[in-house]
């Protein structure tokens, strides 16, 4: 079956070109950033001082993160803010990830009966030829009619987010040995830079 679809009009234009930049945009896995808002990406790193040489450092991942990157941004981080506050490794005294999931249900907005589009679309609206031998041809339609064969369309997925946090004490001088919540920090930094994704130059 052959779908035709056609969209008229300036609104139409505009909508098409709001949807495509805001896909872009979720189509695109949280880069190593800082956290701040009104990046082409969401998410990032954030960092907190409690008291004297502890720091508690987070990083959020949009839905097109894995946990896995997560969680070795946030140990990049923590090695990094380590080295710029002066220090040579930290321990972790507390380190946890959290996912938080959801449920969305995408109903086909051109599938919609009369009446969804509104007066203050003007003159746009979609219209579909499509082609099928036992309709004897090519056929039209339009949401002020409505045709059963774009009837009900929606698509059901789950949609996942991974935030992860640690609690870390930095040190000065050689890490001990045997400790397993014992990170050199520089070390950390030359074994995952190369896989540490950052924005794309502007």
């Amino acid at each position: 079956m052959t779908i035709r679809k056609t969209i008229t009009g300036k609104a139409g234009l505009v909508a098409a070109v709001a949807l495509a930049a805001l896909l872009t945009a979720c189509a695109t896995a949280t880069p190593y950033q800082p956290n701040l808002p009104g990046q082409a990406a969401s998410g990032g790193f954030t960092d907190q001082r409690l008291e004297g040489d502890r720091y508690r450092v987070n990083f959020a991942g949009n839905s097109m993160t894995s946990r896995e990157t997560v969680e070795r941004y946030l140990l990049y981080r923590a090695a990094e803010l380590t080295v710029q506050q002066g220090y040579d490794w930290f321990e972790t005294a507390d380190r946890r990830t959290d996912r938080s999931a959801r449920t969305v249900i995408d109903e086909d907005p051109f599938a919609r009966p009369f009446g969804y589009y509104g007066g203050g679309y003007g003159y746009w609206r979609p219209a579909w030829r499509y082609y099928g031998p036992r309709y004897g041809g090519w056929r039209s339609w339009d949401p002020y009619w409505g045709d059963p064969f774009f009837a009900n369309r929606a698509e059901i997925r789950t949609i996942e987010k991974f935030e992860a946090s640690a609690e870390i004490v930095l040190h000065k001088g050689p890490k001990p040995a045997g400790d397993p919540r014992a990170y050199d920090a520089r070390e950390i930094m030359a074994n995952l830079t190369p896989s540490i994704q950052r924005p794309a130059p502007k």
